[in-house]
């Protein structure tokens, strides 16, 4: 039944794209169901899943209260009879193994990606990498980054190639507050993950580090960062041939130079004091400095380790970064992650997971069908209603009193 005669494809179909066999196995091969009578990993799975889609906000008893709902038990087949208190949900929050998630979440990330052309132009597949928090009274959160506001904070740094959270880190210690550890973490557990990668990592001025620049040049990992401005540097050579060239449609180029780094090198004193001597690394870098035309023009500082593409591409590829404020907008506004169901690490990387696997169904839905982010949310909880009452229909042969009422 395809609600939405225009649509491509369907709230059902997306759904099919869920692992039912790997969600099987990792229950019997991993340590996912131990010490648990009732939340197993599959129901806890389609429990967060089903919630996180159907209300506006998520909390402990909103779970419990849709765990003993009889729609969710005739939806996954479960017994009438198997009821959970908001405190087990809790428990199983701190206790169920986070991996069991995060194993779903890649799987169904190389399934849909597989279904899209990644490839952007000039050949790269564009990563934007920036970090969102979400802050807690600090008497409620176990344990968080804390910025002295009175709040403690979750950050969740996050990876996305235009279309779906290719990938995500959460962090929790005070260390992490710099996006200099942050990012750079997340960034190399990705190339990792895609050793055979062709990506450009486009990150904001959060990361300034050179010896980070340095260490992804080593390994191989293009980026663009936008540096601040009037930065210290040590000018090798122009890379601007032909003047001709210094405008574009949207730009207009101050400087593209080959260029050294300085940086802050720690040094102990005899006496144990801590200071930074300024130093210049030996490793060519590219500065590209544009300003933008029209009413409200702004100058941007870009550095970068490759050295093939245009000015113009530089400065483009770094604009296409506003993709991931518009998704984590997206995150906060229709899947809850403005709000922390759980209060300790464990439970927060299960949410995490949990609404990422959720944003991928409503992306690809979003994207397939060339819709809004509203009015892809709004339009795929209407067909998965439909589902339901299609489903329950089938269920009691017509007859909704079959369905025990609460």
């Amino acid at each position: 039944m395809n609600t939405f005669k225009d649509h491509t494809i369907t709230v059902g179909q997306i759904l099919q794209f869920i692992p039912e066999a790997l969600l099987t196995k990792l229950s019997s091969t991993t340590s996912v169901d131990k010490y648990t009578k009732v939340l197993h990993g599959k129901k806890m799975f389609y429990l967060l899943l089903y919630s996180i889609l159907e209300n506006d906000r998520l909390s402990q008893r909103s779970l419990e209260d849709t765990f003993n709902g009889s729609i969710f038990k005739a939806l996954f087949d479960l017994d009438e009879s198997e009821k959970v208190r908001r405190s087990s949900i809790s428990d199983r929050f701190s206790k169920i193994d986070s991996d069991f998630f995060k194993t779903i979440y890649e799987n169904i990330y190389e399934q849909f990606s597989s279904i899209y052309s990644k490839k952007e132009s000039e050949g790269y597949n564009i990563i934007r990498v920036d970090s969102t928090l979400v802050s807690e009274t600090a008497g409620k959160l176990v344990e968080g980054l804390d910025y002295k506001t009175g709040k403690k904070h979750i950050k969740y740094s996050t990876l996305f190639d235009g279309i779906l959270p290719c990938g995500v880190e959460t962090f929790n210690t005070s260390g992490y507050s710099s996006e200099e550890l942050a990012l750079p973490e997340a960034i190399l557990k990705h190339v990792e993950k895609d050793k055979n990668h062709n990506n450009i990592y486009v990150i904001d001025r959060g990361l300034q580090s050179t010896s980070t620049m340095q260490d992804f040049t080593s390994k191989n990992i293009p980026f663009i960062i936008r540096s601040k401005q009037n930065r210290k540097f040590k000018e090798i050579e122009p890379l601007l041939t032909d003047f001709n060239q210094q405008e574009s449609d949207n730009y207009t180029l101050i400087k593209d130079v080959r260029v050294n780094l300085f940086t802050g090198k720690k040094i102990t004193s005899k006496t144990d004091k801590t200071y930074y001597r300024e130093e210049l690394v030996e490793q060519d870098f590219r500065l590209v400095v544009v300003k933008t035309k029209g009413t409200e023009q702004k100058e941007f500082w870009f550095l970068t380790n490759d050295f093939e593409m245009t000015p113009f591409q530089v400065a483009d590829y770094y604009k296409s970064r506003w993709d991931i404020e518009v998704f984590f907008r997206f995150l906060k506004q229709e899947l809850n992650t403005a709000h922390l169901v759980s209060l300790n690490k464990n439970g927060t990387q299960v949410m995490i997971y949990m609404t990422m696997i959720a944003a991928m169904l409503l992306l690809i839905y979003k994207h397939a069908n060339n819709l809004g982010y509203k009015t892809a949310k709004r339009r795929f909880n209407m067909e998965l209603k439909n589902l339901i009452i299609a489903l329950i229909v089938a269920l009691t042969g017509g007859d909704p009193n079959k369905v025990p009422i609460i």
